[in-house]
């Protein structure tokens, strides 16, 4: 089968398309058709030998994929040949076929496609959790929410489910595509940081009282300002550091403010750190999959394509990503 295989740190352009070997298939893991798989900025870390996780060299990045069950372990309980899935993969996504274990592995809503479906395996629940689990944000109906770059994959999943859930929502993002992209998505308010100082139209929006919620996936001084535009006992949550700096939490504003910081790292569940949770987080992360899927399928949640690449342009699609021209997300098609 093709794939598209990294055999040394460095950039999309040091990645080439080669013929390999399909994948084995262990206990408890089914093989996936691949119809569609998703880059992300992340992904560009990843081959750039950057990220938490170094998978071994040869490998063939990516970690979200939509097709067709084609072979089950005869461990698999949930899923049969034939079923359309999407699916996290440890990495392996760029390629006409990936091998998943079951538990990282959902249904695919009926009205959505295989090419819009990539964004279920990772954005949607990772703002989805961030979103709604306690120990996050936990957005309660009436409560502002502000989410930095919506026009992003993860950003215009946040701003979605902040809606369903009943939130006003204020996002930024840069440049008027991207400010009109945010608010085609759902958005109460939005603001072009590239040409406002979103903390002073934050305060000006509330009367000068803050956010309750902030959904944070840049870092660097965007979350310093927005600690300062935080209502008395606001969250923020720090998903992602897409600004490049990963900033330093002045305690004396958590303390002034009683307000909480609240990480979330979506890939614990899914079983990307050192302690693998995929198994014991499964029941969760089912639920969070299915609460989505039924969003998904009553038209509240619209994941949206910017632009699709075949499998021998995915270093394109990841140099698009690189000059931050996408709204949405970007997929690599196999057909």
């Amino acid at each position: 089968m093709k794939a598209m295989i990294c055999r040394q740190w460095g950039g999309p352009e040091d990645l080439r398309l080669e013929d390999i070997d399909r994948p084995p298939l262990k206990a408890g893991q089914v093989r996936i058709k691949t119809h569609a798989a998703g880059v992300s900025f992340a992904t560009t870390l990843v081959i750039a030998g950057k990220y938490q996780r170094k998978p071994p060299l040869p490998f063939a990045p990516g970690t979200e994929v939509s097709g067709v069950v084609i072979e089950a372990d005869p461990a698999c309980r949930r899923l049969k040949v034939g079923d359309e899935v999407v699916a996290v993969l440890d990495w392996g996504g760029l390629a006409e076929e990936a091998v998943a274990h079951e538990v990282n592995v959902f249904p695919k809503p009926k009205n959505v496609g295989f090419v819009e479906a990539i964004q279920l395996a990772i954005s949607y629940p990772t703002s989805g959790g961030a979103l709604t689990w306690p120990m996050a944000l936990d957005v309660q109906k009436g409560q502002t929410l502000l989410v930095h770059a919506a026009a992003g994959g993860v950003g215009m999943a946040a701003v979605e489910i902040g809606k369903i859930l009943g939130a006003t929502v204020i996002a930024t993002a840069g440049g008027p595509r991207k400010t009109a992209f945010a608010r085609e998505r759902g958005a109460d308010h939005v603001i072009d940081y590239a040409t406002q100082d979103f903390r002073a139209e934050v305060l000006k929006l509330t009367g000068g009282r803050g956010v309750d919620r902030v959904y944070d996936p840049v870092g660097g001084d965007v979350f310093a300002q927005s600690l300062r535009c935080l209502a008395v006992e606001g969250r923020i949550c720090p998903i992602g550091f897409a600004g490049g700096t990963i900033p330093q939490i002045p305690a004396n504003i958590l303390l002034v403010k009683s307000i909480a910081v609240m990480g979330f790292n979506y890939g614990y569940y899914v079983g990307w750190s050192p302690h693998d949770a995929r198994f014991e987080q499964a029941d969760r992360t089912f639920a969070l999959m299915e609460r989505i899927r039924g969003w998904c399928e009553a038209g509240l949640c619209r994941p949206h394509i910017d632009r699709t690449y075949r499998l021998d342009e995915a270093p394109k699609a990841m140099q698009a990503l690189l000059e931050r021209s996408v709204t949405g997300r970007v997929a690599v098609t196999m057909e």
